[in-house]
């Protein structure tokens, strides 16, 4: 190790992890850290499942990134000879204002992506289990699906000790990281082991929804975490009409922005509403759904899913959004400090980009090179 640049990584979900992995194969020796441990159930990266897809509306710069991100699952997927990635189509329904859908359909095309672009007649051909009704038409995307979260975030870290990396459990205790003006990290390792330090040659922070805590006059202004509901739905007995196989990933671009996953290895049917909750504390937060987001999700159930009208819910789950003001991601240095970085803001997008961000990023740090403008925090100030 002797000779090589030290490099410490905050936060060991799709962004930290990823990036801490690019790093220790770019040569450098990396020490990652997590509070509670990769995909725990606080974090952003936690969960079972997150969607891969390249519709991103005018987000040219996005579909690229989940182009290469999807290159990249698949890569580690034969590498590891572990199964992340299940290609069953994301299908994203358009309605009249689709604007969105126009704007993707050139991205995709620009990118190279396969997919079709589907009249509403032949949506209800393919899938007779949706009701299309304010439905204009559809963009399918063949290749695209969904990926596995909590088990792929601590498969990469498992890969990262593997191959000669750091992994420790533990809090970064530090106060005051806005001044640039500390040697050392203060960690916490619980009651029985305070007042450790790290000291590194440089930082990168990628610590989700407590980005803006940390970094409070940087962050902070442009940050918020939100409480994201999720519910599962207990499919038909003896019915697979609502499973993977006979059916994609969805997206209904509607008034409010409804997804899901269809039901896989007996979880249930997925579904979430993708609208920004209410201000959300990721460590201390109840994580509990509450009665009126399960009453929306049924009435929205009912209505586009018919034959799943009285479904029961057979699990719930809550998780948040750590989004930008402008839902774009930031990854840049600090501006007090050039050897520390911010990386984060995945606005509910993000775990899907996570190899493509970790490679890009540890390339930036590595090179001591500027992130493009999309991502810098200068965009905030106009």
């Amino acid at each position: 190790m002797a000779g090589k640049r030290h490099i410490a990584v905050v936060g060991a979900g799709a962004f930290g992890g990823w990036t801490a992995l690019y790093l220790l194969r770019g040569g450098a020796r990396v020490t990652l850290l997590d509070a509670w441990g990769p995909g725990n159930s606080r974090a952003s990266s936690g969960g079972e499942t997150r969607i891969i897809r390249g519709a991103y509306g005018p987000d040219g710069a996005y579909t690229k990134l989940a182009q290469r991100a999807l290159a990249l699952w698949k890569q580690h997927e034969a590498r590891w000879k572990r199964q992340f990635f299940f290609p069953i189509g994301v299908l994203w329904m358009a309605q009249r204002d689709d604007a969105y859908e126009r704007a993707s359909v050139s991205a995709l095309q620009d990118a190279g992506i396969g997919f079709e672009q589907l009249a509403v007649k032949e949506l209800g051909r393919r899938w007779p289990q949706i009701n299309f009704e304010d439905v204009e038409w559809g963009i399918f995307e063949p290749g695209s699906g969904y990926l596995l979260a909590r088990a792929a975030t601590q498969a990469v870290v498992e890969q990262f000790i593997a191959e000669g990396g750091e992994y420790r459990q533990a809090a970064v205790a530090a106060e005051d990281l806005e001044g640039g003006e500390w040697k050392a990290l203060a960690l916490s390792f619980g009651s029985h082991a305070k007042g450790a330090t790290l000291a590194a040659d440089g930082y990168v922070f990628a610590c989700g929804p407590w980005l803006g805590k940390m970094f409070p006059r940087t962050v902070g202004p442009h940050f918020i975490s939100t409480k994201q509901e999720l519910f599962f739905f207990g499919t038909p007995a003896g019915d697979a009409g609502y499973d993977e196989g006979s059916l994609p990933v969805w997206g209904d671009h509607a008034e409010r922005f409804m997804y899901g996953i269809p039901g896989k290895q007996g979880r249930g049917f997925k579904m979430a509403d993708d609208t920004r909750g209410p201000e959300f504390d990721p460590t201390a937060g109840q994580r509990l759904a509450s009665d009126e987001g399960l009453a929306a999700a049924r009435r929205y159930l009912a209505y586009r899913f018919p034959g799943m009208k009285d479904a029961p819910v057979v699990k719930s789950r809550v998780c948040q959004y750590e989004n930008t003001s402008d839902n774009s991601f930031i990854i840049d240095r600090h501006p007090a400090s050039a050897k520390v970085w911010i990386v984060g803001g995945g606005s509910g997008h993000g775990f899907k980009h996570g190899p493509a961000l970790g490679e890009m990023v540890a390339g930036l740090v590595l090179k001591d090179e500027a992130a493009d403008a999309l991502y810098r925090l200068e965009r905030f100030k106009g």
